[in-house]
């Protein structure tokens, strides 16, 4: 009996052992790594950069009064279309005083002058009607009788002009009507009546009493930094995103590119336009901001991997290609990429399955 115990023991000691050892080292062995895979395809590549900006039209023009005054009537408003040569507003004329002075003082001396002139006229003609002077003589006063009433009229339609913008002895009227100088849409009226303008000159950039644009020509202002602007060239295609309309694109072409950059934020930032091309079925509204995707190159139904996929080793690019369980290093040689996808020109064909190497996203689960 004893021996039966004793050769149990010995027994379950062994097996007790050996289970030690097994699941110490099924413990020690990690399961295979499984690694998430993308297949290679065909589709369209796009290599492009992006500008910001906003669209605006080609033509604005800024209308302003060339007199100054008190605005009296507003005739139009922002949205409405207006034709070249319309009344946009009226403009009280409130005479500068220096001006109006002179314009007086000139009237006073005028009329001292013709007054005299008048007095001299009567006496002459009085000792011509007897035959005491000459008529050639007669005549220098009668001269000098009409330039006085000459000066004398001119005189007081300047002062008229000035004080009420209309020449009462000619009906000649100042600039008081502010009209459009082209046809479009009044995008802004920044006055209002009894608003006090000035008038445009060499000194003065004046009032701005309305802002008119044609806004059937519109253009994409942006900037583009300058690791990108040497890629770009005039005749370029953009693709449009405006914020404010959505799930639709413009395209545009791009017509210049500024040859000085500015600095903006510590980087060097070029302008661009671009001519829209328009759609009746959707408005642009100016200063709408907008993204431009400009196409630098295209390539449709090329071979493709994601950049996920992509491995280097010095200059050399390659995958791995599933093979049954296993993988096997493939160099491969590339073309454009979009950012995301890279084109294959040689290495790969279609649907063939590649690893996802650790550390990138999609990495080993």
């Amino acid at each position: 009996m004893k021996r039966i115990l004793k050769v149990g023991g010995i027994i379950l000691l062994i097996g007790t052992f050996v289970w030690t050892l097994y699941f110490l080292y099924a413990k020690s062995e990690k399961p295979p790594v499984e690694y998430k895979t993308e297949k290679a395809t065909k589709m369209s590549i796009v290599r492009k950069t992006v500008a910001t900006g906003s669209v605006i039209p080609r033509r604005e023009v800024f209308i302003k009064p060339q007199v100054s005054g008190i605005v009296d009537e507003i005739y139009i408003e922002a949205g409405k279309m207006i034709r070249k040569g319309d009344v946009i507003a009226k403009v009280r004329i409130i005479p500068n005083m220096v001006n109006l002075n002179e314009a007086e003082s000139r009237v006073n001396r005028a009329k001292i002058s013709m007054d005299q002139a008048q007095v001299d006229f009567d006496r002459y003609q009085s000792l011509f009607k007897d035959k005491i002077i000459s008529p050639a003589e007669f005549q220098q006063y009668e001269i000098r009788m009409r330039q006085a009433r000459e000066e004398m009229t001119t005189a007081q339609d300047n002062l008229d002009l000035i004080k009420e913008g209309v020449a009462k002895s000619t009906g000649k009227v100042t600039n008081t009507l502010i009209r459009s100088t082209i046809t479009g849409m009044v995008l802004d009226v920044p006055v209002k009546e009894g608003f006090s303008v000035i008038e445009s000159n060499t000194f003065n950039e004046g009032t701005t009493v309305a802002s008119v644009a044609d806004m059937g020509e519109m253009i994409f202002e942006g900037k583009v930094d300058e690791s990108e602007v040497g890629k770009i060239s005039k005749g370029m295609e953009l693709i449009l995103t405006v914020g404010a309309i959505e799930n639709y694109k413009f395209t545009a072409k791009l017509e210049y590119i500024a040859p000085k950059g500015v600095t903006e934020n510590g980087a060097i930032q070029f302008q661009i336009r671009a001519a829209v091309a328009l759609d009746t079925a959707h408005f642009l509204r100016a200063g709408y901001s907008a993204n431009a995707d400009i196409i630098l190159d295209r390539k449709d139904n090329v071979l493709s991997v994601p950049e996920s996929v992509l491995q280097f080793s010095g200059d050399t690019t390659f995958v791995e290609v599933k093979s049954g369980t296993s993988y096997n290093r493939q160099v491969i040689k590339t073309g454009i990429s979009d950012g995301i996808n890279m084109e294959v020109l040689e290495g790969l064909k279609e649907n063939d399955e590649l690893k996802i190497p650790a550390g990138t996203a999609g990495e080993e689960s």
